[in-house]
């Protein structure tokens, strides 16, 4: 919608029309949004929006139960379509998130890094469209992948070493040295548990990388480190719910994961180091598919998913300085980034 084109008007009894799945509008005061597009993508549920459509939704983005985010109101900018019963209304929300993503998206590689103390203001804005990162088709190419890669390329393996790891130690050599003196049998029974150790290590070093490399501050003056973070992680936060950069693409993934490989090989005894590992590759591997089910499953609400959804979610849209666990929100109470419940006064 242009600027000098007036918005559309719509009667009453036509937003009340379309109350479906395949097409759902709401309104907010005298403004009409098609949501249709957002319906799977509600952190709520697809019901909640539809119970609500063709009314007005004003109250319900006050909360409780929650209280939308200034992100979350502009986000739904993308979804003004009109006025209600000819009212003046502006499309300039929606004409700026227009622009911002056909123009800045388009010339980022030259651009981006100049935003400078911009930058961390304008990345935490989302636009619900696909980035375009290269201009090479090969490079864009090798940026995206489908959710079902990641187990399809990584889970064949954890079976293998999870296979490889326990008729090692049912051998009977793998020791873990205490001291100079004094050693300890690594039992092929305690594979499992081991297992369980390397999966609980993932989760902190998921964290940690969250948290320290994926949300580092880049200085304002340095081009080279925005750019950077923007291709590790800002554009996800621009444009989250890009279906085909939810995941890693297991080519990009595989050097850092032989990393880890090669460091937990050189402190532990193979058959040991190795049990740690593969369980830390299958917190990989679930940590992406829970990572890309928080942005587009639809969870029972109520169940543990449901809940890390919607905190994932306000992670996206309103605390971007906190709530870096993905998988769990296990680490973020002792390193002090849980993001904190709402609370609302009770009316009188």
């Amino acid at each position: 919608m242009s600027p000098s084109v007036s918005p559309r008007f719509f009667s009453p009894a036509e937003v009340a029309r379309h109350r479906t799945k395949e097409s759902c509008w709401v309104l907010v005061g005298e403004r009409v949004y098609d949501v249709t597009g957002f319906l799977r993508m509600h952190p709520g549920g697809e019901a909640l929006i539809l119970r609500r459509s063709g009314t007005d939704v004003s109250a319900e983005l006050e909360g409780p139960p929650h209280r939308h985010s200034e992100n979350a109101r502009r986000w739904m900018e993308q979804y003004y379509i009109g006025e209600l019963d000819g009212e003046d209304g502006g499309a300039r929300g929606r004409d700026a998130i227009f622009l911002e993503g056909t123009v800045l998206f388009a010339f980022f590689t030259l651009f981006l890094g100049y935003l400078g103390e911009n930058y961390d203001t304008w990345v935490h804005q989302p636009v619900d469209r696909p980035i375009r990162l290269f201009q090479s088709e090969f490079l864009e190419a090798s940026t995206k992948t489908s959710w079902y890669m990641v187990p399809a390329v990584w889970m064949p393996l954890v079976f293998y070493l999870s296979w490889y790891c326990y008729t090692t130690l049912s051998q009977e050599k793998t020791r873990l040295h205490l001291t100079t003196e004094y050693s300890i049998l690594v039992h092929k029974y305690s594979f499992p548990l081991i297992f369980l150790v390397g999966m609980f290590l993932w989760s902190f070093i998921e964290y940690c990388i969250h948290r320290f490399v994926f949300h580092m501050r880049p200085p304002a003056h340095n081009y080279y480190l925005i750019t950077l973070h923007f291709l590790l992680h800002g554009q996800h936060h621009k444009s989250p719910f890009d279906g085909s950069r939810l995941v890693f693409p297991p080519g990009l993934a595989a050097p850092v994961i032989g990393g880890f490989y090669l460091l937990i090989q050189a402190l532990f005894p193979e058959g040991l180091g190795l049990s740690m590992f593969v369980g830390g590759l299958c917190g990989y591997v679930m940590y992406d598919m829970i990572h890309y089910y928080l942005h587009y499953g639809s969870p029972q609400k109520g169940s543990y998913m449901y809940g890390l959804k919607a905190y994932h979610v306000k992670h996206h849209f309103e605390h971007q300085r906190a709530g870096f666990g993905i998988t769990t929100r296990f680490w973020d109470r002792p390193f002090n980034t849980l993001i904190p419940d709402e609370t609302f006064e009770t009316a009188h």
